[in-house]
């Protein structure tokens, strides 16, 4: 896919599951420490330029989940959080596509340019940007946007962080999306 000299207007910023619950201590060590603070900016940029914003919320179903709506870790990040009137869309299971409205919405409203951010890279926001980018739409991933946590294989083998990020990228990279990092999408977002 060409890279774009300038995001059109109806270029859609997806926030996925950035709530509290990233930062229970189960999930172990994350890369990119700055990804919620890029997130901020893009928000930012997205606010003031008019640009659709729809923030992504996980409402699991697991007992043990941090995600699971009535704690606190259910709740948005205090620096990405919603403002009112900010289309907030729930989902129960990885795909932001699968049991939401969400591919409605952004069809309905002619967005086919997403440019997503958010968690897990290699869960959530991959399954999502894979469904995405099947059904047609066109992805920015923002690389410095999301992160991920350290990974155990079947085996015991330990993945850091870092590279379970960068394979997840690598994997979505070309055929589902166009991996960019917040001062791409920034440039081109006036």
């Amino acid at each position: 896919m060409p890279a774009p000299d300038a995001l059109p207007a109806a270029a859609a910023l997806v926030v996925i599951d950035l709530q509290k619950a990233i930062d229970a201590p189960y999930w172990g060590p994350r890369n990119n420490p700055e990804a919620e603070r890029n997130v901020a900016t893009l928000l930012a940029r997205w606010r003031a330029t008019g640009r659709p914003i729809y923030h992504v919320k996980h409402d699991s179903r697991e007992p043990q989940s941090a995600y699971r709506p009535g704690q606190d870790g259910n709740e948005f990040k205090d620096e990405v959080k919603p403002l009112p009137g900010e289309t907030v869309v729930a989902k129960r299971i990885n795909s932001a596509f699968v049991g939401t409205d969400l591919e409605a919405r952004l069809t309905r409203a002619g967005h086919t340019l997403l440019v997503v951010t958010g968690v897990l890279t290699n869960n959530s926001v991959e399954a999502t940007v894979r469904m995405g980018g099947n059904l047609g739409f066109e992805i920015l991933l923002v690389s410095d946007g999301c992160f991920a946590v350290d990974k155990r294989t079947l085996d015991g083998r330990l993945f850091k962080a870092e590279d379970v990020h960068a394979l997840s990228l690598a994997n979505m990279s070309g055929e589902y999306a166009q991996v960019v990092d917040t001062k791409w999408v920034l440039e081109r977002a006036n």
